[in-house]
Formats: structure tokens, C-alpha cells, sequence
């Protein structure tokens, strides 16, 4: 039960901070040629998640699951922050709007710089 909570709460945080960081790269960039709030806000988590992996553990962990920071932030705050689903709805958006080459390119960015960005911050630490 108390594992339950933790990544509720991490969830909820997370959420939380998504929203607001979305709100507030939409309103300095209303009109972008790619939807770059999700594109920050997963490249921010992936990144955020390499360095507390990296600073945490040393590298990615296997099996943590009764650790509770693990719970909270990897499990919890990051994976409610990041998200693939509206990054999924944006890309099929474009496709559908026939905007082959800014989905390429955020389709690209969003997969690449993600794992790229998750890299780093573990080498970050290790």
C-alpha cells in the first residue's frame, strides 16, 4: 500500500509539472512549426531521469521496485511527466495534416533526443 502511495504522489507531482511546463512554453511559443512543449517536456524528463538514475544507482536499475525513491521518481514523478501519448497524438496529428516533414523531424527529435537526452544524464553520474 505504501508503494502505492509513493508513486501517486510522484505521479501526481509529475503531472503537475508537465502541465505547467506545457502552459508556459505554449504561451511564449503559440504558433510553433512542431509541438515543442511536449518535445521539451520529454526531452527534459528524459534527461531528468538518466541523472537521478545515474546519481541514484550508477546506471539504469533492475528490479528496484521496493525502493522508494525509485517509486516516487523514476516510477512515480517521471513517468507522469514525460509522455508518450500526447507525443503519439501530436505525431499522428501532423501526419494526418500531410506535414510529412515537420513530423519527420518531431517524430525524430522526440525518439532520438529522448534516448540521447536519457544517456547523458547517466553518464552524467557514471
Amino acid at each position: 500500500m505504501f508503494n502505492l502511495l509513493l508513486v501517486s504522489i510522484g505521479g501526481g507531482l509529475g503531472a503537475v509539472s508537465r502541465f505547467l511546463l506545457g502552459v508556459k512554453i505554449q504561451q511564449r511559443y503559440p504558433d510553433p512549426p512542431i509541438p515543442v512543449a511536449m518535445l521539451t517536456v520529454n526531452l527534459s524528463g528524459s534527461l531528468g531521469l538518466g541523472v537521478f538514475f545515474g546519481a541514484l544507482f550508477g546506471g539504469i536499475p533492475v528490479l528496484e521496485y521496493n525502493n522508494p525513491w525509485f517509486l516516487l521518481l523514476g516510477v512515480g514523478y517521471f513517468g507522469a511527466f514525460t509522455t508518450f501519448s500526447t507525443f503519439s497524438v501530436e505525431a499522428a496529428t501532423l501526419l494526418h495534416d500531410a506535414e510529412y516533414k515537420k513530423a519527420f523531424v518531431y517524430i525524430g527529435l522526440s525518439i532520438a533526443g529522448s534516448v540521447a537526452a536519457f544517456i547523458a544524464g547517466i553518464y552524467w553520474f557514471i
